[in-house]
């Protein structure tokens, strides 16, 4: 097959990469702002190169006509989650998406592969506008923890450099390492209340902070500039205290004495 024609071919999946990766962000960003945590962390997509999709093809004897059919992952998404309870909620959301259908599941995590990988495994339908029309592509999408996620890199780092023939010296340490990540996975599910909490308040305050500047800025072009340095040096005397309610309670007051200033402003426009 020609370069170009695998070019032509290609392109619809890196459409559908490219279109999901934003919308699983914007999940993340949706979570935030409404103050919620995000049981996802991160994102990150590919296409599988030429060169790996011939590979794979080989591996499993699918004829060159009939790679878009039989190989299920030429997309892929990478979800990474903090915790394992997530990549279920992660997975539910998925399900319940209408821009999306699920077509295969698969549970590395319930059931570990034999090398130690875990991950859950979710193939999707996706259908995506391109100048020839509309193309549903198949993307798989993987939901694994940053722990998980650390030693499959690791692991397909050494699949690569010893050709799939991984020493038994260094299969027994991934083995021990997998064995360890599950524990570490198990030890930051025993505490995910409490990060989930700081997590939180870390987000509300940010959030509370950025606003508090937001509503300053406007202020130095409407109000008397003394009037603002004042509410400035009262906004870094609260900051100091590292007392939330008090920044929430000075967030409400900036915000009507804001509110207060636009209103003067359109008043004056209007006269």
């Amino acid at each position: 097959m020609e370069i170009q024609l695998w070019r032509e071919i290609l392109t619809p999946y890196d459409l559908a990469v490219k279109e999901l990766i934003v919308k699983f962000e914007h999940l993340i960003i949706e979570h935030h702002n409404q103050g919620l945590y995000s049981p996802i962390e991160q994102v990150t997509g590919r296409v599988k190169t030429v060169a790996s999709i011939l590979d794979k093809a080989q591996k499993k004897n699918i004829p060159v006509d009939e790679i878009e059919e039989k190989l299920l992952d030429i997309a892929g998404i990478r979800i990474i989650c903090q915790f394992v309870e997530d990549i279920r909620k992660v997975a539910e959301i998925i399900r319940h998406r209408t821009d999306m259908e699920v077509v295969l599941e698969r549970d590395y995590i319930n059931h570990m592969k034999d090398s130690g990988y875990r991950s859950y495994h979710m193939i999707v339908n996706y259908e995506v506008q391109t100048l020839q029309g509309s193309r549903t592509i198949k993307v798989e999408i993987q939901i694994r923890t940053l722990a998980m996620n650390f030693w499959s890199t690791i692991e397909h780092s050494l699949q690569y450099k010893y050709k799939k023939n991984i020493p038994d010296h260094i299969r027994n340490k991934l083995t021990n390492a997998a064995n360890a990540i599950i524990s570490l996975d198990k030890e930051m599910s025993s505490v995910r209340s409490e990060i989930m909490d700081a997590q939180n308040s870390f987000q509300i305050h940010t959030k509370l902070v950025s606003d508090i500047l937001t509503n300053l800025q406007n202020l130095y072009g409407v109000a008397n500039d003394r009037e603002v340095l004042k509410i400035q040096d009262e906004f870094y005397r609260i900051y100091e205290l590292d007392d939330i309610d008090q920044l929430k309670r000075f967030s409400k007051e900036l915000d009507i004495i804001a509110e207060g200033y636009r209103a003067q402003s359109v008043s004056m426009e209007e006269i």
